[in-house]
């Protein structure tokens, strides 16, 4: 699912379901940070970590522990950018050499509507217009859901880069879907506030993509180097 949102470049490991009940492995370090977690957060946390080695493989480095730094986001090896995302039945990491992109992130939601009250919190006036057409246009997605996983791929691409919290009213996201595949589609965020730079210039933006299939959505932002 997530691949299909990713340049060639982007090696994309996904995992669907309770995948036989045995968590994966994890280093001592990582045990620590989920030594007292609820058996929820640590099957997510084996798991989406698990497709990250996996994807670490693919990519001919060495596995190695995953550990969270500030505001949770990952340290990843050397060499590598990557994002990680989970939710209830499905764990996905995607990385590639950071030679490749300067940075990437990725999301996958539950497709259904966003609890109430939490839309008015994510969503700028212009953007809830806007997913007002959508819905006019094809009721059948949860364009709320939808506009909530593009906000967090954003941010995911954003902090990396900068090492700074992005409110989800500070960037501006319009979707929309490929003409003959109403499922996937792409988005620009267009950022409110100062862009990182990168490759000597400021963005004032991403780009992404974003499909809904097997009950879920799912959003993907790659910032290029140039």
């Amino acid at each position: 699912m997530i691949d299909e949102l990713l340049p060639d470049s982007v090696v994309a490991v996904e995992s669907y379901g309770d995948e036989g009940g045995v968590l994966p492995p994890l280093y001592p370090e990582e045990e620590a940070v989920v030594a007292r977690a609820v058996a929820k957060r640590r099957r997510e946390f084996s798991t989406v970590r698990a497709c990250a080695r996996r994807a670490m493989e693919k990519l001919g480095v060495p596995p190695q522990p995953i550990l969270p730094a500030e505001r949770g986001a990952p340290v990843w090896p050397e060499g590598l950018a990557g994002s990680m995302t989970h939710c209830e039945g499905y764990c996905a990491a995607a990385l590639v050499r950071s030679t490749d992109l300067a940075s990437l992130g990725i999301d996958a939601e539950p497709h259904a509507p966003l609890p109430d009250g939490v839309l008015t919190a994510v969503a700028l006036p212009g953007e809830a217009r806007r997913l007002t057409a959508l819905a006019a246009g094809d009721g059948a997605v949860h364009w709320d859901r939808l506009l909530f996983s593009a906000k967090e791929s954003v941010y995911k691409a954003w902090f990396p880069l900068t090492g700074k919290w992005l409110d989800f009213m500070e960037a501006d996201i319009e979707m929309y879907a490929y003409p003959g595949t109403p499922r996937l589609g792409a988005f620009r965020a267009e950022l409110l506030v100062p862009g990182p730079v990168v490759g000597g210039r400021r963005l004032t933006g991403f780009q992404g993509r974003w499909t809904v299939t097997r009950g879920l959505v799912a959003t993907a932002v790659t910032v290029p180097h140039a």
